[in-house]
């Protein structure tokens, strides 16, 4: 075995992602050479499948040839040639059931994740035609009614709104970016109601990637239906799923619905769809039936999924509309085709005349602070973003630069300040719970890492010794027991008998008898009571990762940055933080970090438009 292979092991102990690939990339070996592959190739064949592997565990799909490239003493031709010699790698052409897929653009997979990426490619691409001119003069007349409103404030501007609204209504797959406040909850709920008009036994399901997500879809469309007649209303679903739940989640780990038991549904909606990976992406929109309708809503610029891919950005990244198709919008929206105009593509994709971009934010004034800044933020200008920051013209923005390797006593107090709202409900009266929830509803620590003394965990701790003394309350345990009074707690597992789910936070407070209880908020607007001794997997929540405050929204977040670069701060991460407050934003970090985040976005590899073109004109043979 050559250098390279025999000594990474050395240089892989600093990870359990850097020993899983060294791992799998030594079984590739193995099997390598039970099949006799030619020794030459075997070098390169370990690089390949440890680089495949690793990145998987990086958030990427696939690794580039010419990265492994680097790693070895040959060109990527030679290396292309190599790999396929091996016996042990196969192509879109001919993957058979090799470990290892290298794409005719220089991507290396793992077999099963570019199954993933064609298998969701050819549901896309293969959803059947929507009879043509679907749309009714009835549902046309109720469009120009529900969307009347923004017909008066918006005069000859186009309503983006009501262009997606009877997009969805048209197509079999739509998919909706838009950022907070941009109308995407009033867009759905329109989009239902049209859909009742044209079919009142319509077949409808909610769902999002979390129970957080999800609970806060259900709420939101309650919410934004008061507009609708009430014959429509009423058909509303009321309730709304985790994806998993959606599924039928079996304890093998398998779902109960897939492409062959597909969801007895005609329109699916799915909310916060960026948090979607490319796993659970590819199982969900199989498991939907070709005739029925999706909906994916989202921000195309939020965070990514934690896991493998980036599904919902690259989905999203060509709005392209038709002629036919601008034609057609125009007839159902009364809007004039020549105002129709999308915006260019952030890449082109096969997906025309599926994607919408709502850019109008109806939450943040035009001179909004925080709107002014996430548009900075997203547009990668650094420089005017940070002399934004520095000119102290918005009270709603302020930014401590403080760039110690832990937070400065200041900081931490200022923290402990913006707290100050929940402390003193707490002090108050630990019986109202609805204070309580609201209180704390209000401020949030957002960091970008979990470990280290600016991270989730350091902050929690901190932030938790000055609450209890603070509070000073007499059921207190003491010491290192975590089961205080007002401590908040967010579930991190989803448990289904319990009926909690990842990202739902609890308060401790004692019961009739005293006793410490996890209270979690009921849907009906109560709150019940979990014991800690079966709740699932926790932990405190003064603080989350920003990660975890996805489809969540505050009066006010403080995001906590490293204290030098990280690759974990990037643009996206700095847009989500911000884009969580309704009213104030503190940022906490250095300047050369915050510059570095904000020209940095994140980078995933993946081949998931390239598949959408190979299948999408194979779908089309077929649908004619």
């Amino acid at each position: 075995m050559s250098t390279a292979v025999s000594s990474r092991g050395a240089d892989l102990a600093a990870s359990p992602e850097q020993a899983l690939a060294e791992g799998f990339a030594h079984h590739v070996l193995r099997w390598a050479r039970e099949r006799n592959a030619p020794d030459h190739t075997l070098d390169a064949l370990f690089e390949a499948a440890h680089a495949a592997s690793f990145a998987t565990a990086s958030g990427h799909v696939c690794a580039h040839l010419a990265d492994i490239a680097a790693d070895t003493r040959l060109d990527e031709h030679e290396l292309r040639t190599t790999l396929l010699a091996s016996g042990m790698v196969g192509t879109p052409q001919a993957p058979d059931a090799q470990p290892l897929i290298l794409d005719d653009d220089g991507r290396v997979y793992l077999h099963r994740y570019f199954d993933y990426e064609r298998r969701l490619a050819r549901r896309l691409t293969a959803a059947s035609p929507i009879p043509s001119r679907v749309t009714g003069d009835n549902v046309k007349s109720l469009l120009d009614q529900l969307f009347a409103a923004n017909a008066d404030r918006l005069g000859k501007t186009p309503d983006w709104q009501k262009i997606a609204t009877a997009l969805a209504l048209e197509r079999r797959l739509t998919i909706i970016s838009g950022g907070p406040g941009t109308g995407k909850t009033t867009t759905v709920v329109n989009v239902l109601a049209g859909a009742i008009a044209e079919n009142p036994d319509c077949r409808i399901r909610l769902a999002a990637p979390t129970g957080k997500a999800a609970a806060r879809m259900r709420d939101a469309i309650r919410n934004a239906a008061a507009h609708l007649p009430a014959e429509l209303r009423e058909r509303l679903p009321s309730e709304s799923f985790t994806v998993h739940r959606l599924l039928g989640l079996l304890p093998a780990g398998d779902f109960r619905h897939d492409i062959d038991h597909p969801l007895p549904i005609d329109l699916l909606v799915v909310d916060e769809a960026s948090m979607l990976d490319l796993s659970l992406a590819t199982r969900l929109v199989e498991a939907v039936p070709t005739n029925a309708r999706i909906i994916l809503l989202g921000d195309k610029d939020q965070l990514a999924a934690v896991e493998s891919g980036a599904v919902f950005s690259e989905l999203s990244a060509d709005p392209t509309l038709s002629s036919a198709c601008t034609d057609r919008l125009s007839e159902i929206t009364g809007i004039p085709a020549a105002r129709i105009v999308c915006a260019a593509p952030i890449k082109p994709t096969p997906l025309h005349d599926s994607v919408v971009w709502l850019t109008e934010n109806f939450r943040f004034a035009k001179d909004s602070g925080i709107g002014r800044l996430a548009a900075l933020v997203n547009a990668g200008e650094a420089q005017s973003a940070i002399d934004f920051l520095r000119s102290d013209s918005d009270p709603a923005l302020e930014w401590i630069e403080d760039a110690h390797p832990a937070p400065q006593a200041a900081t931490l107090q200022r923290i402990i300040d913006e707290m100050a709202g929940y402390i003193g409900a707490a002090r108050a009266d630990l019986g109202n719970k609805a204070a309580l929830f609201d209180a704390l509803g209000r401020f949030r620590v957002l960091c970008a890492e979990r470990e280290g003394s600016r991270g989730v965990d350091a902050i929690n701790q901190y932030v938790g010794q000055r609450f209890r003394r603070h509070l000073d309350h007499p059921l207190d345990p003491g010491g290192r027991s975590q089961w205080y009074p007002g401590r908040p707690v967010m579930v991190l597992r989803n448990d289904y008998v319990l009926k909690l789910f990842n990202g739902d936070v609890g308060i401790v407070l004692p019961d009739a008898a005293s006793t410490p209880m996890v209270f979690f908020p009921d849907s009906d607007g109560d709150f019940r009571a979990v014991s800690p001794l079966r709740l699932p997997e926790h932990e405190t929540a003064f603080a989350t990762t920003v990660h975890k405050a996805q489809g969540s929204e505050f009066d006010k977040v403080t995001l906590m940055l490293p204290a030098k670069p990280s690759r974990v701060a990037t643009r996206e991460l700095v847009y989500t933080a911000i884009t969580r407050s309704r009213s104030g934003v503190t940022i906490v970090g250095g300047a050369e970090v915050v510059e570095k985040a904000i020209v940095s976005p994140t980078r995933r590899y993946s081949g998931l438009v390239a598949r959408l073109g190979e299948e999408a004109p194979v779908s089309r043979r077929e649908n004619r």
